[in-house]
């Protein structure tokens, strides 16, 4: 078993449940001819996305980590009539790619890119709160402030997740040096011990590697 299995088996199952059109298809073959990190969600993770949001019932989501817009076509397309997704994006480059990407998607009247260090445009989000579902897949160092805010954003039923906090594996390392590992720890940490959450972590394998999710529900 290794990553071969891990690929033909994603590659099974995305071939029975997971279609992806030309737009979704093209925001990731832009994203690679524009040179961004190949980062993205796998297609399956991105129809997860899409279903949590549909599963919720969200009318408003936010992203934090635009990357090429490949997750944010999933998640917006889970939404309803008149509902509305706000995505985070430091890197122009990408918030370029993404902003093509997600026009090419019909959906530039349903995201919201908003460009710059996502610590800095978090305080402003608060008139457009309360946010149903949060997705965080941004710099890793950072997800303890990124929680910080996504419970300010947030009301009880809200859903929030965060993406890539197994680090192959290195998460269970307390001493590691990678302000990554690092960060996802007290990310996890924190979501532990906070008394309005409640959640849950999954370790995945497929296309993506060796990899993992944690989701939280706000309680209260």
């Amino acid at each position: 078993m290794g990553q071969q299995t891990w690929t033909a088996v994603d590659d099974y199952f995305d071939g029975l449940l997971v279609e992806e059109d030309e737009a979704l298809l093209a925001a990731n073959a832009d994203a690679a001819s524009a040179g961004l990190p190949a980062h993205q969600v796998a297609p399956n993770q991105g129809k997860l996305l899409h279903l949590l949001a549909r599963i919720r019932g969200a009318r408003t989501v936010l992203e934090i980590g635009t990357l090429g817009g490949y997750s944010t076509i999933w998640l917006a397309r889970a939404l309803p009539p008149g509902g509305r997704l706000v995505t985070l994006e430091a890197d122009p480059r990408c918030a370029d790619v993404a902003a093509a990407n997600i026009a090419r998607a019909g959906l530039a009247d349903v995201v919201d890119i908003r460009r710059g260090r996502a610590v800095d445009l978090l305080p402003e989000l608060a008139g457009l709160a309360p946010f149903d579902l949060v997705f965080i897949d941004a710099d890793k160092p950072s997800n303890p402030e990124y929680l910080k805010w996504a419970l300010e954003l947030t009301r009880p039923g809200s859903v929030i997740i965060g993406d890539n906090v197994v680090r192959d594996g290195a998460v269970v390392d307390p001493d590691s040096t990678d302000p990554r590992v690092q960060g996802v720890r007290r990310f996890t940490e924190l979501i532990a011990e906070h008394p309005r959450l409640t959640a849950t972590a999954l370790q995945t394998v497929g296309g993506k590697g060796y990899d993992g999710l944690v989701m939280a529900l706000v309680t209260d």
